[in-house]
């Protein structure tokens, strides 16, 4: 078997979230793109809204990379994805060093673990608001935490004028650290979020103007093309196959309330010859009466509560469905799912009724991590014993889980969970959303 050539990469991360790093991988990206390269996007770590704003920058498909959560196989067949790209840039999550404290299957999970192992450089985005020459002692001691880690070189972000940039620079050139980039700080160039983060791409009110925007920006002041000769990395993979589909026919929500499915996933399906039939709940649309599974990914059923539980075609279809076929959710999808969401404001909606969950987002509690899960039962695709891994996201506590535990869930650092996900007959769901299936 010839093992795909990949482009070279860049890992654009940061010391911290919040300075600026998701406006510089999409400025750049459709910089690039516009002038004439294949861009292969990439996002390092569980977060499942960035490819979509990736893939809209880059005007090509974004997966998700992580250390922790795949083994080196399914690591390099979602590489893979780049042959025949021009360069890979791939997005950091956190901070650059930032993942759990005990390692999972290969790794602890952070930004720099999926730089060193592609051979990406480190494009490092710094806020320097608040400091000048200090902001190269943070640079210098980034690029020496771990020196096998090639470092590209430094953007300055936030920098509030020509005297500030000045002796920013000062300090950058005396710590021996190339500067790629200095933005001027702007106040318009943030992201619409909510409690998840971001907004989805799909709700974004004018997107395409926001990233034709963040371009112009970085074109203006970035070098670009120091940037592109700062890409490195491994030429070749040796991939192993991605995540097999459960179904041979799936018929997969897909809208604002049910959007966040791993990009692999969904390519792994379709490379299998799997057929993805997309509806929409929140249009009441029901599912595919020939599909072989329903599938519900997470999203934000919470926001949309009173059209999901008003939706009778697709309730109606969902439970003929069960009758004689498997059904699965996760996190959102779960939740719809049980018989009942609260809302923020207390109000109980009535949903499908096919498990016991009830769940409310007026009694909101943030649970956030890598999960791992030793089936109990069998859930589509995976049988009784296997161990999945994912990750979990999400503000809403559960009131009441009657059913059967699909699972023993635990945390990175082996740490029991009550979100055991349950299982009522062919029914199943999770607060986890699959990555993959350890091997």
């Amino acid at each position: 078997m010839t093992e795909p050539t990949l482009p070279p990469g860049l890992m654009i991360s940061a010391p911290s979230s919040g300075t600026g790093k998701t406006t510089v991988m999409l400025g750049l990206c459709r910089a690039l793109a516009e002038d004439g390269l294949t861009v292969q996007p990439f996002k390092s770590g569980p977060d499942y809204i960035d490819p979509a704003f990736h893939r809209a920058a880059a005007r090509w498909p974004s997966y998700n990379l992580d250390t922790w959560a795949m083994g080196g196989g399914l690591m390099d067949a979602i590489a893979a994805q780049a042959a025949g790209a021009d360069i890979v840039v791939a997005e950091g999550s956190m901070g650059l060093f930032d993942g759990v404290a005990k390692p999972g299957a290969t790794g602890h999970g952070s930004s720099a673990e999926t730089a060193l192992r592609l051979g990406w450089p480190v494009l490092l985005v710094l806020d320097v608001s608040g400091q000048a020459q200090s902001a190269a002692a943070t640079a210098l001691g980034f690029r020496d935490y771990m020196p096998d880690l090639p470092f590209a070189g430094v953007i300055l972000n936030r920098v509030a004028s020509p005297r500030h940039e000045r002796l920013a620079r000062l300090g950058m050139e005396r710590a021996g650290l190339p500067v790629l980039g200095v933005l001027p700080r702007r106040g318009d160039l943030v992201l619409p979020e909510r409690h998840l983060g971001l907004i989805q791409a799909v709700e974004h009110p004018d997107l395409e103007t926001a990233i034709a925007g963040y371009a112009a920006f970085l074109r203006e002041h970035v070098d670009l093309s120091a940037i592109r000769a700062a890409a490195a990395g491994a030429t070749t993979a040796r991939p192993g196959p991605l995540p097999r589909p459960p179904a041979q026919r799936i018929a997969l929500a897909r809208d604002a309330a049910f959007s966040f499915t791993y990009p692999h996933l969904l390519q792994g399906w379709r490379d299998a010859g799997a057929e993805i039939l997309p509806f929409s709940p929140l249009a009441d649309e029901p599912p595919a009466p020939d599909s072989d599974i329903i599938w519900l990914p997470g999203g934000y059923p919470e926001l949309h509560a009173g059209r999901i539980a008003a939706a009778r075609r697709f309730l109606s279809g969902l439970r003929r469905h069960a009758e004689t076929r498997p059904v699965h959710g996760e996190c959102g999808g779960y939740m719809v799912l049980g018989a009942a969401l609260i809302d923020k404001d207390g109000a109980r909606h009535e949903m499908a009724g096919l498990l016991g969950l009830v769940t409310s987002y007026e009694k909101r509690r943030f649970h956030l991590g890598y999960r791992r899960a030793e089936l109990a039962a069998p859930m589509p695709g995976h049988g009784p014993g296997a161990a999945l891994r994912g990750h979990e996201f999400h503000y809403s506590t559960i009131l009441d889980q009657p059913d059967a535990p699909l699972a023993r869930v635990t945390d990175a650092e082996g740490a029991e969970v009550p979100e055991t996900g349950s299982v009522r007959g062919r029914v199943s769901g999770t607060f986890f959303h699959l990555i993959a299936a350890e091997t």
